[in-house]
Parts: structure tokens; C-alpha cells; sequence
């Protein structure tokens, strides 16, 4: 993969997540959190991309997290941290109900998990 092809990725992983926050906005809450789990999903191939030369084909952020915890071990407190693998198994659970359960999510849920890929998730995998 060529180096533009990675940056398209990195920039619709921003795109997700700028996407998220005016979904948010807009009461879009269900798609809000679709666009955090994309985010999540596509900053982490990107990060594995540029330190690996490649990652696995799954949807799993924990198994991404994995992947990636093998270089940056600080990582590895997003799934071994039981406060932090909640939210991120509740981003997993996004990218399937989303798509194939007709679940309806809440403002709170929206804006929690907002707040936990800005304060947590983003700022742990930015180090990387």
C-alpha cells in the first residue's frame, strides 16, 4: 500500500470522527456512535499500517488493540482495564447492532462514548 493510500485512510478515520460529533449534534445518536466505532476501527489500521506494514482483516478493536499493544504496550490497558473494555466492547457492539439490530441508542450513551475516544482512546493511541 502506497503512502497516499494509508493517508486516505488516516483521513477518513478523522472524517469518521468529526462526523460523529455533528451526528451527535443533530440528535443522530445511533449513527454518532457508528461513526466512533468507524473511527476507532480505521486510526487503529492506520497506526498498524504505518508501524506494521499491515493489519488483520477484522472489524474486532480488541483484536486491533492487540495487534497493536505488541509495539505500544501502554495500549494494552484499553482492553485490561474493565472500565476501558467497557466502552470499547460497547463500540464493537455498535458496528454490529448498527447494522443488523434494530436497537435505538440514548443521548447519554452517545455523548459517554464521545467523551471516552477524546479523553481516552485518542490520546492513547496518538502516542503510538
Amino acid at each position: 500500500m502506497s503512502f497516499e493510500e494509508v493517508e486516505v485512510i488516516k483521513r477518513r478515520a478523522e472524517a469518521f470522527l468529526k462526523n460523529a460529533k455533528y451526528l451527535l449534534e443533530i440528535g443522530e445518536w445511533d449513527l454518532s456512535i457508528f461513526n466512533l466505532e468507524q473511527y476507532c476501527q480505521l486510526i487503529l489500521k492506520y497506526k498498524l499500517l504505518i508501524k506494521t506494514g499491515s493489519y488483520p482483516r477484522t472489524h474486532s478493536l480488541r483484536r486491533l488493540i492487540r495487534e497493536l499493544s505488541k509495539i505500544s504496550p501502554k495500549l494494552e490497558s484499553l482492553i485490561k482495564d474493565e472500565d476501558k473494555l467497557h466502552y470499547i466492547a460497547r463500540l464493537e457492539e455498535a458496528y454490529l447492532t448498527s447494522r443488523y439490530i434494530p436497537y435505538v441508542y440514548e443521548e447519554f450513551e452517545a455523548r459517554s462514548l464521545l467523551k471516552f475516544v477524546i479523553e481516552i482512546f485518542k490520546p492513547l493511541v496518538d502516542e503510538v
